[in-house]
């Protein structure tokens, strides 16, 4: 199969787009918007950009009516966000706080997900995930306009909380107590608990 992604419509490209790059780990994404109200919303085009500055990146798409979805919007009007990473024994709340509702309505209380207060920014994090990344935005790209377009958004990350439960022998995350989840195609996911190891070659100078 050989494609042209100018002559595929978007909803098409985009079905092989979250077919073929997996696995995708999952951006829960926390923000607050100017009038107080707590937003919670899981993103899967996400990764991490450096650690000079220490940066994340993640993609929302606009709305099919072409507006900016409630985390972007919040994130432009106070600069602030919190990413969240989604332990397995999250999965059902990570799935409630995708459904679209009303500004006014906060996914931590729709999706009964609790809340722990940041230590650098406003919006809170999320208390049973392992991980979380408090960002300042650094910059926002909007790479077309309109229904589906998508946007990235850059952020700088200010503090690194990491669950003492997680932490193995050598001081850092072992992604077997982490047990996170990963997007696949559909409504498909996967978990970090099938890995394998693989040494990186030496050849003799």
């Amino acid at each position: 199969m050989e494609l042209n992604p100018d002559q595929l419509s978007a909803a098409v490209l985009y079905q092989h787009l979250i077919r073929t790059i997996l696995p995708r780990p999952i951006a829960w994404v926390s923000t607050i918007s100017p009038t107080g109200t707590t937003n919670l919303a899981p993103f899967s085009f996400f990764t991490g950009v450096g650690s000079r500055p220490p940066s994340l990146a993640f993609c929302p798409s606009n709305r099919r009516d072409g507006s900016f979805k409630d985390t972007l919007a919040n994130i432009l009007a106070t600069r602030q966000f919190v990413i969240c990473v989604v332990p397995f024994a999250s999965v059902e709340a990570m799935n409630l706080s995708s459904a679209e509702v009303s500004p006014e309505d906060s996914e931590f209380l729709l999706a009964n997900v609790d809340a722990e207060p940041s230590a650098t920014v406003r919006p809170p994090r999320v208390k049973l995930s392992p991980v979380a990344f408090e960002c300042e935005l650094l910059q926002h790209i909007a790479l077309e306009s309109g229904p589906g377009a998508a946007n990235l958004v850059l952020g700088r990350i200010l503090h690194l909380h990491i669950s003492e439960s997680v932490l193995g022998s050598d001081g850092f995350a072992d992604p077997q107590l982490l047990d996170l989840i990963g997007r696949m195609g559909g409504s498909t996911y996967c978990r970090t608990q099938d890995r394998f190891d693989l040494p990186r070659p030496e050849f003799p100078r």
